[in-house]
């Protein structure tokens, strides 16, 4: 574990979006277990569903369900067809998400946003919860198949001058620890999400854990 003065202390802090900034884990489930159930997927095996959030799509598609690269691209174009049509109702920001960015930008803090999510449905997200303004770098996949969660960390700290020494992570899936320290730098996971145990956050290595938006501002500020 790493202190919380450390975490605190750092002038850059870099968001996940997904189950971290918004939560979206009820629209993502019940858009892809509608596209998933209508072409095939037993209903035994929908039970893993949940497990797609987090990895980027299309691999989510393969990983989770075995899908061929080719079947996986086409899911995630029927799964896209109804999700980009959704409004904020489906990625509320998380209560208290609000205050915690305003208190962070008052203490003086940098934001970005790091997400393996694509790039115009992160800045939806962003815009519809009125959010926007208070990142100073959105970074996130143009292209399916181009940037890794690790290579928007780095984009995200390249854009605010960030050094290793300079930023942190938060993410709520273990793919979020993994890419931080590729990157060097830690990652405060978040359970409030309800998109990873405990146990998968401190297995992947979580600086720290916060329970909930307000155990995070703990964190993060001194």
């Amino acid at each position: 574990m790493t202190d919380n003065l450390d975490l605190a202390g750092r002038p850059v802090v870099i968001f996940d979006f997904d189950g971290t900034v918004a939560d979206t884990k009820a629209s993502i489930i019940s858009t892809a277990t509608t596209v998933l159930r209508a072409w095939g997927i037993p209903e035994e095996d929908l039970v893993r569903v949940d497990q797609i959030i987090g990895p980027p799509f299309p691999q989510a598609f393969e990983e989770v369900f075995g899908l061929s690269h080719d079947d996986a691209v086409e899911v995630t174009r029927r799964y896209r067809d109804i999700y980009n049509y959704l409004g904020v109702e489906s990625w509320p920001a998380f209560l208290g998400m609000t205050d915690l960015l305003d208190h962070l930008r008052m203490a003086g803090k940098r934001l970005a946003i790091a997400s393996s999510k694509r790039r115009y449905l992160v800045k939806k997200g962003l815009e519809d919860n009125g959010i926007d303004g208070l990142f100073d770098s959105v970074c996130a996949k143009r292209h399916d198949g181009m940037e890794t969660k690790a290579d928007c960390i780095r984009q995200a700290m390249s854009d605010l001058g960030a050094g290793v020494a300079d930023a942190v992570m938060v993410g709520d899936r273990h793919h979020d620890v993994d890419a931080a320290g590729e990157c060097g730098i830690p990652c405060v996971g978040v359970l409030y999400g309800q998109t990873a145990d405990r146990r998968e956050l401190e297995e992947a290595g979580a600086a720290a854990i916060a329970n909930t938006v307000a155990d995070l501002e703990s964190l993060l500020l001194e």
